[in-house]
């Protein structure tokens, strides 16, 4: 029994972020098809923060009307939704409507909302499911959630990206046959599997969690939810790793116990009393959360085609479907080495930060960047990327730890700064490409740069 529950578990907390996760790993193939092309990364950063709508209903529901929101109900709702919505991207991610004189991914965008909305409320629903069952399952569960980043970028590395080649077609210049004149096109080859399956393989994902959902919540009911120590210390790296980019999922952790809730605050104030950093190090570990949940989740993700698509479509496959993995890969590298030095966070803040403004300047230098066109060119940024997100992965998992043991109300402001930096980012970036255009495309066949 105990086996099984584990094995439940895991492939519940599959179903947590494996959507959203899929997409960001699936755009190398899907900017070259969709109309917005490179602008495509900086309209999805900015949906996924509307989705944010559905973990603050929740969250508002619990404190309006406490006790009338099923959680088994709104569990088997979000999962089916991404079932359904994973299902109609396979048919339709491609089509097109004419909006404002000008064609736009419609069908896309509105899915894509729907599978954020699905991922962002499965942190406010899923893990206060969880608390049901004891402690040691939940660990479990955040190793599944995990794997919801890592195994859609292994899918993607499996999957390949179709390499770009030039070549010869006739433009016509009308009935004039002799006017015909020869242009160099970009084509693509089509990769190992198509986008089509990439989103079966999603919703299949997706099917596993929720049947695993049914299975778990038709367990025995022989279990008693504890108030005293719900994720045990050995846990708590694990803890903050999951919950940390998703305030929501802290709020509502508060929010669904109320017996919890009111033991824990008369604890809080002992506890920020006895704290052992000033005023100044609270403020500059706020900081950190604001900048690096910034950049991670809305700055450098706009711009990551600018930065790479100049360097070809293997370049931009490798540091996208690489980038997905180091996420979990640093978490887990959390659990094993946690270092709470604000020195040592700082500097792996700043050198993060190179990294991403390495990325930066290679996607403001678009569509001729640093040695573009040369093999060491397109390692670096990969390497970069990988590095960038790994780094600040680290960084993300070590501060929220560091606020956990502040306080639980200490952590739920940790998770508000995050959410105030990933919303910054993406208001910042998104006029700046799509408006301003600050940022330029290329073509991988006709973009003359000097040399």
């Amino acid at each position: 029994m105990s086996l099984r529950i584990h094995v439940l578990a895991c492939c519940f907390g599959l179903g947590s972020w494996v959507a959203v996760n899929g997409l960001w790993v699936e755009l190398p193939l899907i900017v070259n098809t969709l109309p917005e092309g490179w602008e495509l990364p900086s309209y999805l950063t900015v949906i996924i923060q509307f989705a944010n709508l559905g973990p603050l209903l929740v969250t508002l529901m619990h404190k309006l009307c406490p006790g009338r929101l099923k959680e088994r109900a709104a569990i088997y709702c979000v999962l089916s939704i991404g079932v359904l919505a994973c299902i109609l991207l396979a048919f339709s991610w491609d089509e097109t409507t004419v909006v404002a004189a000008a064609s736009r991914s419609t069908a896309f965008f509105i899915l894509t909302f729907f599978l954020a909305l699905v991922d962002c409320t499965s942190s406010v629903t899923f893990l206060p499911f969880m608390m049901q069952l004891p402690a040691h399952y939940i660990t479990t569960y955040f190793i599944g959630e995990g794997l919801s980043g890592f195994i859609p970028g292994l899918v993607a590395l499996g999957q390949g990206v179709g390499m770009a080649k030039c070549v010869n077609a006739t433009q016509s210049s009308g009935n004039l046959t002799e006017e015909d004149m020869y242009i160099v096109q970009t084509q693509f080859l089509p990769p190992n599997f198509s986008t089509e399956v990439f989103f079966f393989f999603l919703a299949a994902m997706m099917c596993i969690s929720l049947a695993a959902f049914s299975a778990l919540n038709r367990l025995p009911r022989t279990f008693e939810l504890s108030t005293e120590n719900l994720v045990p210390d050995t846990d708590t790296v694990a803890s903050v790793c999951s919950g940390l980019d998703n305030h929501g999922a802290v709020t509502e952790g508060e929010n669904s116990n109320p017996k919890c809730h009111s033991e824990e605050s008369g604890q809080d104030r002992p506890q920020l009393a006895k704290s052992g950093h000033s005023v100044f190090q609270l403020t500059f570990i706020y900081f950190m959360v604001v900048w690096v949940n910034g950049a991670t989740n809305g700055l450098l993700t706009s711009v990551q085609t600018y930065s790479c698509m100049p360097y070809g479509n293997l370049a931009y496959h490798l540091s996208a479907a690489l980038a997905s993995c180091a996420n979990p890969v640093a978490c887990i590298v959390a659990m094993f080495f946690p270092k709470r030095s604000l020195v040592l966070l700082g500097v792996l803040c700043l050198i993060g930060s190179v990294f991403g403004g390495y990325n930066m300047a290679m996607a403001t230098m678009s569509p001729c960047p640093l040695l573009q066109g040369s093999a060491l060119g397109e390692a670096i940024i990969v390497l970069s990327w990988v590095f960038f997100t790994g780094i600040l992965s680290y960084v993300k998992v070590m501060v929220g730890v560091i606020f956990r043991d502040e306080s639980h109300s200490a952590l739920v402001w940790c998770g508000a700064a995050a959410q105030t930096g990933s919303l910054l980012g993406s208001a910042i970036m998104f006029p700046l490409v799509n408006v301003y255009n600050l940022f330029q495309s290329g073509d991988f066949c006709n973009t003359k740069c000097p040399l």
